[in-house]
């Protein structure tokens, strides 16, 4: 088994001191959580595998993301740093890279224009793409272009994709959006379930699993985790390649060091 990557996000918005981490529940309800340079090193000195970066209100402000942060950042850190929000070109793209990035994900974009994934991986390779998908669950309707997923308490659901920081639904159904983005080229899915977005109620397993089983390409799975147990369920159960986690150790309930010791002990396969 290859080993499972465990990944801090930083949730940033733009305010007048710059930049701030945040953390709400189901991306409403923002609470700070301190400064994204200061938590970038301590998450790196924690022993994090990677960092996610995503200035979550770019694309709903029509605005470009926050490069001087981005550059503060990975003058900091000494692991992979992938940035997103408010990425809508190639040339955003290259300055995000030159900023010190490693990776980025692009969510809105990539659904208005889905060439832009195709477009980004020819140019920079599949490895620096990564799709974020967020996604909501939904009762099943009676339509042939919904992949229906069994729920936890068996019940029937499909999930939709939404964009602009989970404030507008599309209407696509989420699975074969991915299905669609690993074809366009993409390197790697980071998956959002807005149903258990700051939750602590754990991982979405029914969307997360059917993905990582129906897609080639490694799945990060993010949004609900509470404890280390969570991550445990996710890799096991969800079959995630990573685990991403941002309210647990924003606030000091758990160090990555914590989560990754927790994990060696139930024989999942971590960088310590």
């Amino acid at each position: 088994m290859l080993t499972k990557r465990i990944i801090p996000c930083l949730d940033v918005t733009l305010d007048e001191a710059g930049g701030t981490v945040v953390k709400g529940v189901e991306f409403v309800d923002l609470k700070k959580a301190g400064d994204p340079v200061e938590l970038a090193k301590r998450y790196n000195e924690q022993g994090a595998d990677e960092l996610v970066f995503l200035d979550i209100t770019a694309s709903h402000e029509g605005r470009g993301t926050m490069i001087d942060v981005i550059e503060r950042t990975a003058d900091e850190v000494f692991i992979p740093l992938t940035v997103g929000g408010g990425i809508n070109t190639v040339e955003d793209i290259r300055q995000i890279l030159r900023a010190g990035a490693d990776k980025v994900t692009i969510n809105t974009a990539a659904v208005k224009n889905p060439e832009f994934i195709t477009e980004a991986a020819d140019i920079f390779g599949s490895q620096c793409i990564v799709t974020s998908i967020d996604c909501r669950r939904n009762p099943v309707v009676d339509s042939p272009d919904r992949t229906v997923i069994t729920l936890e308490d068996g019940t029937p659901a499909w999930y939709e994709v939404v964009i602009y920081g989970g404030r507008k639904p599309t209407g696509i159904d989420a699975v074969q959006w991915a299905k669609k983005v690993e074809e366009l080229g993409s390197g790697e899915i980071m998956l959002t379930s807005m149903d258990r977005d700051g939750t602590y109620d754990g991982f979405d397993i029914p969307i997360t699993r059917t993905l990582s089983e129906e897609l080639d390409i490694p799945i990060i799975a993010s949004g609900g985790v509470g404890n280390p147990e969570h991550m445990y369920g996710g890799f096991v159960d969800g079959k995630a390649d990573a685990g991403l986690a941002a309210s647990i150790f924003h606030f000091g309930e758990y160090t990555v060091g914590d989560v990754k010791e927790y994990l060696k002990k139930k024989g999942i396969p971590v960088r310590i």
